[in-house]
């Protein structure tokens, strides 16, 4: 069978020279010339100083990524590689970065050309994709060198250590051999990670404005509650994600918008399921602000605007654990320390109700862990760019590190009884619970970014009342 008869065509007809001829003529000049250097600008020089001290006399590669496919010949909406976000400030897929030991150079696909039809005939064209900034404009907004990403793979040549982060762009990984010492870029990756740890005052804005536009979503979602029993939790992630878009880029992640016994999946993100009064509403979501940075916010909502005396009391559990979490906050606390708080407080609360088989002391041996049936997974995560900020730092600087000033974290100890868990009483099952704070750790303590939401079972249902009629 001849390959020629499995070829396809365009969608689009191909230009005549006439249409060619004149689409390249008639076009005003549009570049931007009075332009001012981004609020962010500055910090990422600082960043970059910061990464180019970490590796002295090596040349750093970082690439901003491309766009991925979602299907056939459609593409994702385009969201760059964070670290390229944090060292750069810009946005823009194709775009490479790279830092040496003399300065910094941005590489930028340049704006379209209008004269040789590049602009409306290719579909990443302006035309099809909308403008991007010329390289000057670049510039004149980052702070940085820019130049033409054709002209990429010359400027690498040479015999400069180079270092890239990889898994990327495929296209600029071709360009530098991996290095033969083995763990080269894994250690890129993992010193990048932990300089984004401590956050500075340009990031500490961005989450606080993240989860002050997640307080107002929060209750765009108690606003819909009665639109959505008449429809599934779908109506409810459609709201909150339209304050998602209306205020920052996106959500930081997929919603979870879990009712009734979805709330005992970890991370249900379906959200196909019915809203009916008398359940109770887990709602797990993060505002991504424009500058790319999210909040990662739960709370537990009566649907009906009132907790029984069951999830009230379970509830407050919940809250008691999280309480203790927070009491751990302080610099130079192991970072550990507030999970095991949390914990403690769980397996007490656990063996009052009866649901041990053992006292809680024994529950909580390292050799046991039983009491974990009910809580499933860890308090809390670093949280930045990254919605799980900071992963690939190394477990001695994170994990079993220290708290410092300008670390920002979540606070999320749950509580979660399967539908089908003969263990616990018949009205404990299908009830899940999971308040998420989201905390910057200060020189004497730690500050809840996510203040604007209530934290106790009577503030949840006096918030809720009220709801309705704030702005």
């Amino acid at each position: 069978m001849a390959r020629e008869q499995f070829a396809t065509g365009s969608h689009d007809w191909p230009p005549t020279e006439a249409l060619d001829a004149f689409m390249s003529t008639g076009w005003a000049d549009t570049e931007r010339r009075e332009l001012t250097q981004l609020p962010v600008a500055g910090f990422a020089a600082k960043r970059r100083d910061r990464l180019r001290a970490a590796f002295p006399g090596e040349r750093i590669v970082v690439p901003a990524g491309r766009l991925k496919t979602r299907s056939a010949d459609q593409d994702y909406r385009f969201r760059p590689h964070s670290n390229y976000v944090w060292l750069s400030g810009d946005q823009h897929a194709g775009s490479v970065l790279v830092v040496e030991p003399d300065g910094d150079t941005l590489f930028a696909p340049p704006r379209s050309r209008r004269d040789n039809g590049e602009f409306y005939r290719s579909r990443a064209g302006e035309l099809w994709v909308g403008r991007r900034p010329s390289l000057a404009e670049s510039a004149a907004e980052l702070g940085l060198t820019t130049r033409d990403v054709a002209d990429l793979e010359s400027a690498l040549r040479g015999t400069l250590p180079t270092r890239v982060l990889r898994g990327v762009d495929a296209d600029v990984d071709a360009l530098v051999p991996a290095r033969d010492d083995g763990y080269a870029e894994d250690e890129l990756a993992a010193v990048l990670a932990e300089l984004r740890l401590v956050k500075d005052a340009y990031e500490i804005e961005q989450l606080q404005l993240a989860c002050d536009s997640t307080a107002r979503g929060f209750a765009d979602v108690v606003r819909a509650l009665d639109r959505a029993k008449a429809t599934s939790e779908r109506y409810l992630e459609g709201t909150f994600w339209r304050r998602a878009r209306t205020e920052g880029n996106d959500v930081g992640y997929h919603s979870i918008v879990a009712a009734g016994p979805h709330a005992t999946t970890l991370h249900w993100i379906a959200n196909d399921g019915p809203v009916r009064d008398g359940d109770l509403l887990l709602l797990d979501a993060g505002v991504e602000t424009r500058s790319l940075y999210t909040a990662d916010i739960t709370r537990v909502l009566p649907i009906s605007g009132h907790f029984t005396p069951i999830q009230r009391d379970l509830y407050e559990l919940n809250r008691a654990a999280n309480d203790a979490a927070l009491a751990e906050l302080k610099p130079g606390a192991p970072y550990r320390n507030f999970h095991r708080a949390a914990m403690r407080v769980t397996a007490y609360g656990l063996a009052d109700l009866g649901l041990l088989p053992c006292s809680a002391e024994e529950a909580l041996d390292p050799a046991s862990t039983i009491y974990r049936r009910w809580t499933l997974c860890g308090s809390g995560h670093m949280l930045g760019l990254d919605v799980h900020d900071c992963a690939s730092a190394r477990a001695g600087e994170y994990l079993d590190g220290t708290l410092a000033p300008g670390h920002v974290l979540t606070v999320e100890p749950g509580l979660y009884f399967q539908p089908d868990d003969e263990l616990v009483p018949a009205g404990f099952r299908g009830l899940g619970y999971r308040i998420e704070e989201n905390v910057l750790i200060t020189a004497d303590g730690y500050q809840l970014l996510s203040h604007a939401l209530p934290r106790t079972a009577a503030d949840v249902e006096s918030w809720m009342s009220t709801v309705d009629t704030t702005p």
